[in-house]
């Protein structure tokens, strides 16, 4: 990747001074020829140049801001992410500017470009709206750094976490148990790290040669809402378990069939995903797939400034380990 086109390269480009360059898009150009303030025009447009407004407010550049998009900070996992790159933020000297986009696609095109046009040195991000037509148009175009938080497709940095062995832990506990009618409640719209998760479902099934039953897998919103909402449809099935796409899920899946009369685990055997810190607090504490939040966050974090400061190099990517923490919300069938 290039380095930022700044206003020097405008200038240079337009043949005239970089104070020439600042009056005349700051809107100070009447003093200026229509044929001086047409070549500025045409340099910026071709350079694809983007005024650093944060340069209007700092005296050096030694304090510098990176934008974090996530797609729900009400989100536990989510939140928890955040604040770690918050701590390493701090420990750099960076100002972390964080976005939630409450999945919504135009509001996230909507922070990238105000991000982009406020010059941020780089970007975190976690959410899957973003996509490689995106990233082309606001980010490469004007050479801002990124970072993909794995459940992206598109291409560059990218840190993840073994999502297929998560789910594959997390059903081979449970056929340990003794149950073989296992559910798994899914994301209507999955993104690819989800489907990774449900491949790996699929796999622990097939290692221990059970069929796959595609009536066991049950779509709904990835909100508590949606947990409370699949409670329904996974007593009208013959599972007497059930892996939730994420504990998010797992939290309202528990209001669910709290209100059916349903009982965890005597009824219902249930693992999340995520391992957030309300897991210990449920009633019974919830067994999860737990995900290094805090790396994520610091690796995160790292990579991008490590891009930041050399913005060239093929694109890295780091995967973390994930593991089983076995609570009450299991039991033998």
């Amino acid at each position: 990747m290039k380095n930022k086109v700044t206003i020097k390269d405008v200038a240079r480009h337009a043949g005239v001074s970089m104070t020439t360059v600042s009056l005349i898009l700051n809107g100070k150009s009447k003093r200026f020829t229509e044929r001086t303030r047409q070549k500025v025009f045409e340099a910026r447009d071709k350079l694809n140049y983007v005024p650093d407004f944060n340069a209007r407010n700092l005296i050096t550049n030694a304090v510098k801001t990176i934008g974090v998009i996530v797609p729900d900070i009400g989100n536990p996992f989510f939140s928890t992410f955040v604040k770690s790159i918050e701590h390493s933020a701090m420990e750099e000297n960076y100002i972390p500017l964080i976005l939630s986009s409450n999945a919504n696609k135009e509001l996230e095109l909507k922070y990238l470009d105000q991000l982009v046009h406020r010059s941020v040195n780089g970007l975190i991000i976690a959410s899957p709206s973003t996509g490689q037509k995106e990233i082309d148009s606001l980010l490469k175009k004007n050479h801002i750094p990124y970072l993909l938080i794995d459940q992206n497709s598109a291409d560059g940095d990218r840190v993840m976490t073994d999502d297929a062995l998560g789910a594959k832990l997390a059903v081979d506990h449970l056929i340990q148990l003794g149950h073989r009618k296992i559910a798994m409640i899914m994301a209507q719209n999955p993104t690819d790290n989800l489907k990774r998760r449900l491949q790996g479902y699929k796999n622990a099934l097939a290692s221990h040669h059970i069929p796959f039953d595609e009536k066991l897998v049950i779509p709904t919103e990835m909100t508590k809402l949606g947990g409370v909402l699949a409670a329904k449809k996974l007593i009208q099935t013959e599972a007497s378990a059930v892996l939730t796409v994420n504990d998010e899920v797992a939290l309202g899946l528990y209001r669910g069939l709290n209100m059916a009369g349903k009982k965890i685990p005597a009824d219902y055997s249930v693992v999340g995903y995520d391992n957030i810190d309300l897991d210990e607090y449920l009633n019974p504490p919830l067994t999860s797939i737990a995900q290094p939040i805090n790396d994520l966050g610091f690796y995160a974090f790292k990579l991008l400034c490590q891009r930041i400061d050399q913005n060239d190099g093929p694109a890295q990517e780091i995967t973390l380990p994930v593991k089983l923490v076995v609570r009450d919300s299991t039991t033998k069938r």
